[in-house]
Formats: structure tokens, sequence, C-alpha cells
């Protein structure tokens, strides 16, 4: 007898949720989110507080909770962590990490982030006073977003969603890709999240990748490449 996650993979997905990182918020997936629903797909885009891992995911979970079939469940940078413990809701039917952490149980995002030194234009600073974290004005261009136009970078540095430091030392309990099928794609130019190391966890996950050569934004950059990896989810291809 198949359970009810394994049904739910099985079947046709018209379900989308989408999930955004640290320093921005979900408008950023509007590119996406105009190209799958112009192709039929029910889209919803989940606005993270950023307060806590815990708060992302159950914040996550409500709007999974509404979904009216199975669904594929993207995440954006920070959003890998909240995808790989959210994933695990029994409508989700496959992930889609983009330019994002794919975490394994136990691990949190300090872990995954300093495997490797940061790349120059790095701009993720240190805790403000009030313990929330923000990305450099200095290095925000070139180290959040390099293919942005001026006026973009501008507007994503005034608008950026800072996050709770805390939620960089939580770690995943549960991992979804473990049993559910996950697809994965590396930014070939992230200053933000370095690319081996999206590499590296997407193959130890046995996701299928995507690379696309791109910024840390590439669902802003080029919405029509990341929109196809998340049909290519739906399709199961």
């Amino acid at each position: 007898m198949k359970t009810e996650t394994t049904s739910a993979q099985d079947a046709p997905v018209k379900n989308i949720v989408l999930v955004h990182g640290a320093f921005v918020d979900g408008s950023g997936w509007q590119g996406v989110f105009q190209i799958l629903s112009k192709k039929g797909y029910q889209v919803s885009v989940v606005q993270i507080p950023l307060t806590s891992l815990q708060d992302d995911v159950d914040t996550t979970n409500r709007v999974l909770d509404k979904q009216d079939g199975p669904v594929i469940l993207v995440g954006h940078s920070w959003g890998g962590f909240v995808i790989t413990e959210a994933g695990m809701h029994e409508k989700v039917a496959g992930l889609v990490y983009v330019a994002a952490l794919q975490p394994e149980v136990g691990e949190n995002t300090i872990q995954l982030s300093t495997a490797l030194p940061a790349a120059p234009e790095n701009g993720v600073m240190e805790p403000d006073d009030k313990g929330f974290v923000y990305y450099d004005k200095a290095k925000f261009h070139a180290g959040f977003g390099a293919d942005l136009s001026t006026e973009q970078a501008e507007f994503l540095y005034a608008s950026q969603k800072p996050i709770a430091a805390q939620s960089f030392g939580a770690s995943v309990t549960n991992a979804a890709w473990k049993t559910k099928p996950s697809y994965g794609i590396v930014a070939l130019n992230d200053k933000t999240i370095n690319p081996v190391t999206e590499r590296w966890v997407y193959k130890r996950s046995n996701s299928r990748i995507t690379e696309i050569e791109s910024s840390h934004v590439v669902f802003i950059t080029h919405p029509d490449k990341v929109a196809q990896v998340i049909i290519n989810a739906a399709d199961k291809k």
C-alpha cells in the first residue's frame, strides 16, 4: 500500500510554492511567478519572517497546508534550509534548490557557508546589536547581484530584509531530499554562496543539477531558466 507521501510524488503536480532567502522578500520571485502562472501552474509565494528556522518552516507549512494537491517546493539561498525541513510535508512531491544551501541532518548554515573561503565580494555582515544580520551596502551589488542593473541593486539593498543571526546556527532535524526527488541550480558567478559548495551539496544528495551563468540572485536575473527547472521537477524530467 502506498504512503501518502508516495502518492503525492506520483500524482501530476500543478502547485508550486516559492520560498525566498535572506536579505530579500518574496517579490523577487515575480518573474518566475509570471512565467509559471502563464503556463497554468498555481503558484504561491511564501513571505518567511527570517526570525528563526522554526518560524520560517512554520510559515511555509501554513502555505503548504492550503494547497489542493501535490507541490513542488522551491527555495533560494537560506530558503534551502527552510525547504529541507518543510519539505517533509505530506503534500511536497519534489524540491528545487536555487543557488541554495542543502543541508544534511544536523548541519547549520555556518558550517556550510564557511566550508570554503568567502569571496572578497561577499558582504554578509556580523549581527547588529539587535541580533540581526544585514548585507553590506558597499558590497551589495558585486556580492549579491552583480548582473542586476545599478537601479535594481540599489532598490534591493534599500528594501533588504535582515535575518536573525540565530537562524544561521540552527540545524535541520529532517532532510526531505532523502526521500523526495530534488533539483539544484548552481549559480556559477555566485559571490554569496560559493558555487563549489552548491555543487557539492547537490551531488551529495543526488539532485539533478543545472548550472547557470549568474550571480546569487539567479531567480531574478534568469527567471526563464529557473522556471524551466521547476517545470522539469513538476514533470518529473
